[in-house]
């Protein structure tokens, strides 16, 4: 019997990878997915209109719009490679499937951590999985405890944090994907699509709600000060109330965003949020006088 390991983002991969040689139970191949579904457009996504929407989206945070202007100026630089990896997941999902129908002995195994992308990941693949009933398992390591490298009692929310070694003790979760599953499940990923909402926060089970694009925005600004502040360091703020991290990559589209509509200012080149500051409108605040004697 053939085993292959699914995965949401490259960050899963090396913990997972080593975990499989410490058990032959696990042996098996890795695949990751690289979309993270938990932001951006779903509408129609299980269309070729609904994949260019959202490659769109990957390239309009990637900062590829400004990219269009230097090509027509005669440069022509090199594409993100971010897009380029979220077009080919439909092509690593369509390998598997054919896979699985070549080969009725194999099995999958669908690893997700308490997240809202290994969530969205999970419902976006077995929408499309049901033919397979009985060969796809879920490991979903929604509040359980594992031990660090100290010994000591903490709850993931990614498989990243996870030591390879308890993974061994994650493994006896599989379980098969059961039918009432499929259906609703599946209802869930189309409710999703249809939805359409900018990101997508896990509220706790698998129960998902979306928000709109700027439902980080307000945190972001009140972050911001009236002295210029490295964007990494806003975003790290941010980020650090969250219980559920979001890419470091969207909240700074954010800030560029916030800086086009005029709600902060910034000093540095617009690329990744280790290249700019950001303040918000308005004089820098005066240093304080001394009072005369």
């Amino acid at each position: 019997m053939g085993l292959i390991h699914l995965v949401f983002g490259q960050s899963s991969v090396p913990v997972l990878t080593e975990a499989v040689t410490l058990d032959e139970k696990m042996e098996g191949e890795i695949i990751c997915f690289e979309d993270d579904l938990s932001v951006g457009p779903l509408f129609i996504l299980d269309t070729p209109e609904g994949r260019a929407n959202r490659k769109l989206f990957w390239q309009q945070l990637a900062g590829i719009e400004t990219v269009v202007a230097e090509e027509a100026a005669g440069n022509t630089p090199a594409p993100a490679p971010v897009a380029e990896e979220q077009q080919e997941d439909i092509d690593r999902f369509r390998a598997l499937k054919a896979r699985l129908k070549e080969d009725p002995e194999l099995e999958v195994w669908i690893w997700a951590g308490q997240n809202a992308r290994d969530v969205s990941g999970y419902y976006w693949l077995v929408s499309q999985l049901y033919d397979f009933a009985g060969r796809i398992h879920i490991i979903y390591l929604n509040n359980l405890p594992f031990l660090n490298e100290k010994m000591q009692v903490f709850y993931p929310t990614h498989l990243h944090q996870i030591l390879p070694k308890e993974f061994l003790k994650a493994r006896k979760l599989a379980r098969p994907i059961s039918l009432a599953e499929y259906e609703l499940d599946g209802d869930e990923w189309r409710r999703l699509m249809n939805e359409n909402a900018g990101i997508r926060l896990l509220e706790g089970g698998k129960k998902l709600k979306g928000e709109p694009t700027l439902f980080y925005d307000k945190e972001l600004l009140a972050q911001s000060g009236k002295e210029f502040v490295k964007a990494w360091k806003i975003v790290q703020q941010v980020t650090g109330k969250l219980k559920y991290p979001v890419m470091d990559q969207f909240l700074g589209w954010r800030l560029k965003e916030l800086i086009k509509e005029g709600k902060l200012e910034s000093k540095g080149e617009l690329k990744t949020i280790r290249d700019f500051e950001v303040k918000l409108p308005g004089e820098t605040a005066p240093a304080e006088s001394t009072p005369a004697s």
